[in-house]
């Protein structure tokens, strides 16, 4: 009996003290929220504008005319009239071959032309004795038929040796090799002195101004820049796109350029459509392999909104922005995203103007949520000695 007492005595002091425990550890839980401020976070006043996102595409820079110089002549090559590398115009003279062999043949075309001539003059005459005869009755009329054969005869004569007379007399033109365009000249491939054939190469000449930037459009921006286009073209637009350069050395180059080719097929190894934007080149700043970047427009929006790219969180239903509102406690707002731009997220829609948008601290953020809100533009220091505060 007395076993029995003492056993229920030890349990309901046990039974008191856990009471207590769970008492104090209740009273301590609210005590402990309430001493938790608002987490800080900082935000971003939202205004509508009209936003035009831009893409960057990796570039090489190509002469607009490559063209061949090439010997249209076989002969010795006397002389090369030119610095390799140096610019020379349309017309100026590069190279000479050797004339001599052309220019006899020059002086036979010429012999030929005068002995063509003389019988020529020769018919003539016959052809004017023997139609007068024939009008008195004094020749027959097959001896006027080749008098007058003759003289056509003799006139073919002449024309065929004033054509062999103008072919020799090119030919030796053709001697003196000159720039068929204006620009940059190459190495020579021939050396002085040596024989060359009809054809043969004898240097490049590049054209530098203007110049070719050769791209890849990946596969979505050509099919943009396609719709842009057409857009552009329905309403009486012009359909050329302006371009601009980024230098290897990082500066941007000057003068802006034009989109004025996109290949209307993708190429299936790469998904990419080749493009061409052609630039100015007055100073020869820009130089043919040069590697640089080129910078253009791919879409255009009106009246969209503009987020740092760190306020968007991605939730379970999607692109989410924490509002701040006038209560300083946040909410979670599904929003539709556009492409980025730059270092900001385009957003199309889900957003109205003057709305407050966290940009940082947004760990651990929850709907309806207090927090103590500072703008971006503030002070870190002060807003950390308000929160203090």
């Amino acid at each position: 009996m007395t076993f029995f007492c003492r056993t229920g005595t030890r349990v309901r002091d046990m039974a008191a003290v856990f009471a207590v425990i769970l008492l104090l550890s209740a009273c301590s839980e609210p005590q402990q929220d309430q001493q938790q401020p608002p987490p800080p976070v900082r935000f971003t006043t939202v205004e509508a504008t009209d936003v035009t996102t831009e893409a960057e595409y990796a570039g090489r820079v190509r002469g607009s005319r490559e063209v061949e110089v090439r010997s249209r002549v076989e002969g010795i090559l006397l002389e090369r009239l030119y610095n390799e590398g140096q610019i020379v115009a349309a017309g100026d003279e590069l190279f000479r071959v050797d004339p001599e062999r052309y220019e006899i043949a020059v002086q036979r075309a010429e012999a030929e032309l005068a002995n063509a001539r003389a019988s020529y003059n020769q018919a003539q005459r016959e052809w004017r004795r023997i139609s007068g005869l024939y009008e008195q009755n004094a020749v027959s009329e097959r001896d006027r038929d080749q008098a007058q054969s003759a003289l056509e005869l003799a006139e073919a004569g002449v024309a065929l040796a004033r054509a062999g007379l103008a072919s020799a007399q090119l030919n030796l033109d053709w001697t003196r090799v000159t720039a068929p365009i204006s620009g940059v000249t190459g190495l020579e491939t021939v050396s002085e002195g040596s024989l060359i054939s009809t054809g043969a190469l004898l240097t490049t000449i590049t054209q530098t101004d203007p110049v070719h930037v050769r791209f890849s459009l990946p596969e979505r921006d050509a099919v943009m820049q396609q719709r842009a286009r057409q857009a552009m073209h329905g309403r009486g637009e012009t359909t050329e796109q302006t371009a601009r350069l980024e230098l290897p050395d990082g500066r941007e180059y000057a003068t802006p350029g034009r989109v004025d080719f996109t290949d209307a097929t993708i190429d299936p190894r790469t998904g990419s459509v080749s493009a061409r934007a052609v630039f100015p080149n007055t100073d020869g700043e820009l130089v043919p392999g040069q590697f640089v970047r080129i910078r253009m427009t791919t879409r255009s929006f009106e009246q969209v909104f503009s987020v740092p790219r760190e306020a968007v969180a991605q939730g379970a239903d999607g692109a989410r922005l924490f509002i701040v509102g006038d209560d300083d406690t946040v909410s979670a707002r599904l929003v539709e995203l556009g492409p980025t731009s730059g270092e900001s997220r385009i957003i199309i829609s889900g957003l109205e103007n003057g709305e407050r948008v966290v940009v940082s601290g947004l760990n651990n953020l929850r709907d309806g949520m207090p927090v103590q809100a500072q703008p971006v533009e503030a002070n870190p220091e002060s807003a950390s000695e308000q929160g203090d505060a």
